[in-house]
């Protein structure tokens, strides 16, 4: 079986005269100064079952598309019993605010209700909401945390 070949020819010789050498003189030695390496050419077409494009009989991989996971809101509700200090304390510890900001979230829960804690992927909000609830039944406060899809 006769397969395509590629040669790469690494010497500054002109071209022609390195081809004319090789195609016409196939039986003598070729010069020593000549570097040949033979490797098998290969063709890009189409599979028989679709759209994949192939290289010789080896299919090329496709490389798959990494979806982003959900984001879900860490909500924090309002209670008549929790002290804000409290709150504060829980914003620093779990959710790694600064002083400042931590206030700003605890007075936008006791103003309006609800706030928002942080945005994470599910299994990272779930945690961190557990932890949350966890740490307030501890200190018998009743300090309620959901989650909600972004």
């Amino acid at each position: 079986m006769n397969l395509p070949v590629v040669l790469i020819l690494s010497n500054n010789k002109s071209k022609k005269g390195i081809l004319k050498k090789l195609f016409n003189n196939r039986k003598r030695k070729i010069e020593k100064d000549i570097s040949i390496k033979i490797m098998p050419s290969t063709t890009m077409g189409k599979d028989k079952d679709g759209d994949d494009d192939v290289e010789g009989n080896i299919k090329l991989a496709v490389k798959p598309k990494t979806k982003i996971p959900p984001l879900y809101r860490v909500l924090m509700m309002n209670d008549d019993y929790t002290p804000m200090e409290f709150v504060i304390e829980v914003l620093e510890k779990f959710f790694q605010k600064n002083r400042e900001e931590a206030t700003q979230i605890m007075l936008h829960v006791h103003q309006r209700g609800v706030g928002v804690c942080g945005i994470y992927a599910y299994d990272l909000a779930e945690t961190k909401a557990m932890q949350v609830m966890n740490y307030a039944r501890k200190y018998e406060h009743p300090l309620q945390v959901q989650l909600e899809k972004e």
